[in-house]
C-alpha cells in the first residue's frame, strides 16, 4: 500500500463517519481512528480552561489601587505598535531546530518575510513557522518547549 492509497483510505473513513477502521494484509496493517461522540467533548473543554485564566487575572487587578493599572495600560499601548506572530496550530513550541543547535531568533534580531522563527511540533511532525512580516523581534512571548494553542501570540515584531 502506497501513500496515495493511505490518503484515499483516510478520506473514505472521514466521509463514512465511523470512529475506527482497521485494514490488515499479509505485509501491512493500519488503524485509522477519527474523533466521534465522546472525543468532541475533550475539544470543547480546552477553551473553558483558557477562559478561566483571564478571569483570574482580572480579579486581582480590580483589588489593586489605580497605580497598579497604569503600567499595564502603558504596556498595552506600547505593544499596540508591534505586530504579533501567532501560532498557526496547537503543539509544542521550540526555539531551536534541535537541542544541540542555536535558537532561530533572539530579542533584537532582524527578521524578514519567510525567515523561520521557531518550530511547532504537532503529532510528531516538526513544522517550521516562518515570519509573515519584516522587522525586529521585540519580545518572545512563549518559553521554549511549552505547549501553545492555535492563534496564541508567539513573538512581538517592530515593523519599523
Amino acid at each position: 500500500m502506497d501513500i496515495k492509497d493511505i490518503q484515499n483510505l483516510i478520506k473514505f473513513v472521514s466521509k463514512a463517519e465511523v470512529s475506527e477502521v482497521k485494514y490488515k494484509t499479509k505485509d501491512f496493517e493500519i488503524t485509522i481512528k477519527t474523533p466521534l461522540g465522546g472525543n468532541e467533548m475533550t475539544y470543547m473543554q480546552q477553551p473553558a480552561v483558557y477562559h478561566s485564566a483571564p478571569q483570574q487575572q482580572s480579579a486581582p487587578s480590580q483589588s489593586f489601587p489605580p497605580v497598579a493599572n497604569s503600567p499595564v495600560a502603558e504596556n498595552v499601548s506600547d505593544d499596540n505598535k508591534f505586530i504579533t506572530i501567532k501560532s498557526p496550530m496547537i503543539g509544542t513550541f521550540y526555539r531551536k531546530p534541535s537541542p544541540d543547535k542555536d535558537v532561530f531568533v533572539n530579542v533584537g534580531d532582524e527578521v524578514s518575510m519567510g525567515k523561520v522563527v521557531c518550530v511547532i511540533e504537532a503529532m510528531k511532525l516538526f513544522n517550521q513557522i516562518e515570519s509573515e512580516i519584516s522587522g525586529k523581534i521585540v519580545k518572545i512571548l512563549v518559553d521554549d518547549m511549552t505547549p501553545v494553542e492555535y492563534d496564541q501570540p508567539l513573538f512581538l515584531v517592530d515593523p519599523s
